[in-house]
């Protein structure tokens, strides 16, 4: 076995984690559409010449746990039949281990003296592949079929000339066929950026010495660990959270998971959880894996590789037919809001055996508005990852205005939305007294309210936590539970959470959604006044929230707030009762 130099094993992994980086760097400078070059709604990866993943990019970390099992696919699909400059492109969650079918990978082989050294991979979620809503989000699809168009692996560029009947089928297949070539051939010049910058290293280090360190990296990030896990103690820990439901009539839908931890290796079941629903929520075995793999990340201390070697500890388990892990043909294209919620679920069992490590319940993931239409008998479709904010934790608040840490995504600027496309943010900002009361508070919620600026316009909203707000860990309260509001100032409606009927936007008519604020961490009543009075000075606490949740009382004597030091002390004692 060679000798490993420790130094050089960080520079050589540092060179792989930058190389995934760039590819990320280029995806976002090429790409077209919105959703990917705003909303940071992708990933990239370098895996070896087997499949296994050696580095992510930045972006989602909900998405990089599945690119293991899609390579592997793609190598054994094609064997012998890979080439020099061939593109393959895919995303059937069934046909080619995809997640759900707006996540189209593109992946190429690196070659090297004639052989496959490596694979660069770049998943980017698109505007639209066609299906029975723009956006092709469909809460109320059925079946797969209804979500737009299925890729299995297939050669998009072959010895480096492009598939033209494949090209010609996806233009004619989706509502914005401009954005969709264009972000795909972003993800081409993501992986030819990988391809380069890999040559680089090899020609700085040689192509064995880079190989065998990229193989000791996956031992060594197991090994790291597999440490890790032995600092958790040991036992069995279980969490029960919920998504509100579908439509109008909305069924809770049920996650229920139980992590076993036993010494250096950790088991998560999902067993108990509800079956797989008659809507696009469900997620592909792959996507729920890497779930598992981001939230167990989360709360291990050490620096470990970005590589496959971490998940070797890690056994995921789902019941066949379940909504973890359904059976085609399954709809799966809103899928993104289960991934949050088996992180949520893991962060709510995990809180016993590492209570520092953890938040309290946050916003619950991403709020996913689709707005679209035609306009000179072109469509648009705009579409966004509305984040928002964490729940309290053990030494601060709950932040604001941040992704949920299972897709490090970013909120649309006002000013891109208004100049691309025909709508007008009216408001945007954080709702006071909506993050839960706790020693350490629930981060607020964030409202945006869209209005539509021509006819005809449609609205699909993926959305959660109104039925089941964000809870609070350790006697800290519930955040409040998040609203969608259909003009809200002129004979207001309010609409489901997860839609399955799109509505019908016109000319003036305004969309308000107020996410869920965060959970709070520990006993309200041990919060410091001095900290509430901030929170009243920078109005996120109304003084009337903080002598209701805190038991504090402000006073306002001139243009200054004060604590009422005898009064708080009292109203806490009686609220202590």
């Amino acid at each position: 076995m060679p000798k490993f130099d420790p130094f050089l094993r960080e520079v050589i992994k540092y060179a792989f984690d930058a190389i995934a980086d760039n590819m990320a760097l280029t995806l976002m400078r090429t790409s077209h559409s919105g959703i990917v070059r705003d909303s940071l709604d992708f990933s990239t990866a370098l895996s070896d010449a087997t499949g296994q993943t050696i580095a992510q990019g930045v972006c989602t970390p909900m998405h990089l746990g599945c690119f293991q099992d899609a390579l592997k696919n793609v190598i054994k699909s094609f064997e012998d039949k890979i080439f020099q400059d061939d593109v393959f492109i895919f995303n059937d969650p069934f046909a080619a281990a995809g997640q759900h079918l707006p996540d189209i990978y593109i992946t190429s082989p690196v070659f090297r003296n004639s052989r496959i050294v490596a694979w660069a991979t770049a998943l980017a979620h698109h505007s639209d592949v066609g299906g029975i809503v723009a956006g092709s989000n469909a809460l109320g699809a059925h079946e797969i079929f209804q979500e737009g168009l299925r890729l299995p692996v297939v050669k998009f560029l072959e010895k480096g000339v492009p598939n033209k009947a494949l090209w010609d089928v996806i233009t004619l297949n989706v509502r914005t066929p401009e954005k969709v070539l264009g972000d795909l051939q972003a993800q081409i010049a993501a992986c030819k950026s990988c391809e380069k910058e890999l040559g680089d290293l090899f020609d700085r280090y040689g192509v064995e010495t880079v190989l065998q360190y990229a193989d000791h990296l996956q031992d060594y990030a197991e090994e790291l660990t597999k440490s890790e896990i032995r600092k958790v103690p040991n036992g069995i820990y279980c969490f029960t959270d919920h998504i509100d439901g579908l439509g109008e009539n909305p069924q809770p839908v049920v996650l229920n998971v139980k992590v076993i931890v036993e010494d250096e290796t950790v088991v998560v079941d999902w067993e108990g959880t509800s079956k797989q629903v008659p809507g696009g929520i469900n997620p592909s075995f792959p996507f729920t894996k890497s779930c598992a793999y981001a939230a167990l990340r989360s709360i291990l201390d050490a620096d470990i590789p970005n590589c496959e070697g971490f998940s070797r500890p890690i056994t995921v388990k789902a019941p066949l037919g379940s909504l973890l892990n359904p059976k085609f043909p399954a709809p799966c294209g809103a899928r993104g809001i289960t991934g949050y919620r088996m992180i949520d679920c893991l962060f709510g069992a995990l809180s016993s055996a590492v209570p520092d490590n953890v938040t309290a319940d946050t916003t619950g993931g991403s709020t996913l508005p689709t707005i679209s239409g035609y306009l000179n008998g072109k469509a648009y479709v705009f579409c966004e990852t509305f984040m928002g904010t964490w729940g309290g934790t053990s030494k601060h608040d709950g932040q604001e205005g941040v992704p949920h840490m299972g897709a490090n995504q970013s909120n649309v600027s006002v000013e891109m939305i208004e100049q691309d496309y025909p709508i007008r943010i009216k408001q945007y900002g954080l709702v006071p007294d909506t993050g839960g009361a706790g020693q350490y508070r629930g981060g607020l919620a964030l409202m945006r309210e869209y209005e539509s600026l021509h006819d005809s316009a449609l609205l699909n909203v993926r959305s959660d936590k109104r039925d089941f707000p964000p809870h609070g860990l350790f006697d800290g309260k519930n955040g409040k539970p998040s609203i969608n509001i259909l003009n809200p100032d002129n004979k207001p409606r309010v609409l489901p959470v997860l839609m399955t009927e799109v509505e019908v936007l016109n000319r003036g008519d305004v969309f308000r959604h107020i996410m869920a604020g965060g959970g709070g961490y520990g006993d309200p009543l041990k919060r410091k006044p001095e900290l509430v009075l901030k929170d009243v000075i920078e109005e996120k606490v109304t003084i009337a929230g903080a002598k209701k949740d805190y038991g504090v009382v402000i006073i306002k004597n001139a243009e200054e707030f004060m604590v009422d030091s005898s009064a708080t002390k009292k109203l806490r004692t009686q609220l202590a009762v």
